[in-house]
């Protein structure tokens, strides 16, 4: 463990002032609850103001081997204890940028945002890399985040990193720039009806001799397509195109 504290987590311009409304906590948590049992992910609620998280859904694979309620006792203890420190340097750069760009966004609208990055939680010699997501869940009236609600998976890709800020309803996307400490906007790609047909065959589980046969497509013309569009969303194989269009909603 490095010289990192809890408290480093907590990025000072999301101070969250004057005690919020834990009178309407009991129903965020079964949400939240009613989320989980219904995914595979797992599913934390982290509190602001408490400083630590406000529910754990209790998913094995993302725990590290402990139970949810010692989890959600512990709070960010957890990942101090179980990311690598690189990678909690990392953790602390992307909480303070993604709160840095939501802060510079209407308070109405900050709502609408989700940011996406990959890192590794380890258990004994056992290293895991995970997707984490979060979005605002419940904010105070001056627009600071009470409330974040934040969904882990598996990742789809080989290494941390892949940090991207996105917005419902908007075609446009950001991703942040470690070295230089800036997000960078780019705009959503557009997939065709083909793409999107090989795409949702292949989240079905058909092989590509099926989505030929179910798109009355010739099998050479498939791979062709799926090679195109690998190489339109820049990633390496289906896996990380179906996560891909997932995320930035392009089905």
């Amino acid at each position: 463990m490095g010289n990192n504290k809890v408290e480093d987590f907590f990025y000072s311009g999301n101070a969250v002032s004057g005690e919020p409304d834990y009178g309407l906590a009991e129903a965020y948590v079964r949400t939240a609850e009613a989320f989980a049992n219904a995914t595979y992910q797992s599913v934390y609620i982290i509190d602001y103001y408490r400083k630590n998280f406000l529910y754990v859904s209790p998913n094995p694979l993302f725990l590290c081997g402990i139970d949810a309620q010692k989890v959600k006792d512990l709070g960010y203890q957890f990942y101090l204890d179980h990311v690598p420190d690189d990678e909690v340097k990392m953790l602390l750069d992307i909480n303070k940028a993604g709160f840095s760009f939501i802060n510079k966004v209407p308070p109405e609208e900050r709502g609408n945002y989700t940011i996406s990055y990959d890192f590794h939680i380890v258990n004994g010699h056992e290293k895991i890399l995970i997707n984490h997501k979060l979005t605002g869940l419940a904010f105070q009236p001056d627009g600071t985040m009470w409330l974040g609600l934040s969904v882990v998976s598996l990742s789809t890709h080989s290494k941390a990193g892949h940090i991207t800020m996105y917005c419902r309803d908007k075609s446009e996307y950001w991703k942040y720039d470690m070295e230089i400490h800036r997000w960078n906007k780019h705009n959503s790609q557009v997939l065709n009806e083909t793409e999107k047909e090989i795409l949702t065959l292949s989240i079905q589980g058909l092989t590509i001799n099926a989505i030929a046969e179910q798109a009355h497509l010739a099998v050479d013309s498939v791979k062709s397509a799926r090679h195109r569009l690998f190489e339109k969303l820049e990633v390496s194989n289906i896996s990380e195109a179906i996560s891909y269009a997932t995320n930035y909603k392009l089905l």
